[in-house]
């Protein structure tokens, strides 16, 4: 029986584990955000646009571009992510998903 048990942990999702964890939401999120700060860099450096000048059509400070940027940071609200989108000249698209 333990042979069993060990068997069926063998293939399971890491968003299992961290569902079994109960911080999957958290994780969830903190990737996201990560994800959209590496999407706005990205778009700052093929647009050769510099944090000074993302302040400027932020019409925000430099240090708070540095907080949106920083992939540790997690209280982003999602008004300043939809800014930072349109600065660089994108758009912020959100979805439900099931």
């Amino acid at each position: 029986m333990s042979k069993m048990k060990s068997k069926a942990g063998i293939g399971s999702s890491f968003d299992d584990f961290l569902k079994e964890e109960g911080i999957y939401e958290d994780a969830q999120e903190v990737a996201l955000l990560r994800v959209f700060a590496w999407q706005i860099k990205e778009a700052m450096k093929t647009s050769a646009i510099t944090k000074v000048e993302m302040a400027k059509r932020m019409n925000t400070s430099r240090s708070q571009i540095d907080r949106l940027l920083d992939p540790k940071d997690d209280h982003v609200e999602l008004a300043t992510l939809a800014k930072a989108a349109e600065a660089v000249g994108k758009k912020l698209s959100l979805q439900l998903v099931a």
